[in-house]
């Protein structure tokens, strides 16, 4: 166990919540794009929103290992292992004069809502803060730790 690991933890998590972040600003940027992609028919589809997956960093077999034979205590990271796109049904709302409304006047919209990103961006900021604090802490410790050397 190394005196950085809770150092590279954090530094990791604060990685991912600012992808987290910029995730959500451009999941709210789009929010009324109704032209983001073309699909396979070739017609123009309404922006997806995107989310983030998080997972362990080092969660292999050999980490497993050393930690079920007490070998490894160390924790590890958290990284981003992918950004997926939700797969809820686009809003449909009635706007016969939009641009991209279909034969009855309704238009596809983006399946995000706003609500959501801004629980969602709260939730990263707080997490970041929260990581931003550990790590402060934990070099006041190692510069302690240093002081005590003299």
């Amino acid at each position: 166990m190394s005196i950085f690991d809770s150092i590279n933890t954090s530094a990791s998590a604060l990685t991912v919540q600012r992808l987290r972040m910029d995730v959500v600003s451009s999941n709210i940027a789009n929010a009324e794009t109704t032209r983001a992609t073309i699909n396979e028919n070739g017609e123009y589809e309404p922006y997806r929103r995107k989310m983030v997956v998080l997972e362990s960093e080092n969660n292999g077999f050999q980490r497993f290992l050393k930690q079920a034979s007490g070998e490894d205590k160390s924790g590890s990271g958290v990284k981003a292992s992918a950004i997926m796109e939700d797969d809820e049904p686009f809003k449909v709302v009635y706007n016969p004069n939009h641009p991209d409304s279909d034969e009855n006047g309704y238009v596809q919209m983006p399946n995000v809502d706003p609500l959501q990103e801004m629980v969602d961006m709260m939730s990263s900021t707080r997490s970041y803060e929260a990581n931003v604090t550990s790590l402060n802490a934990s070099k006041s410790l190692l510069m302690k730790a240093l002081e005590i050397g003299k």
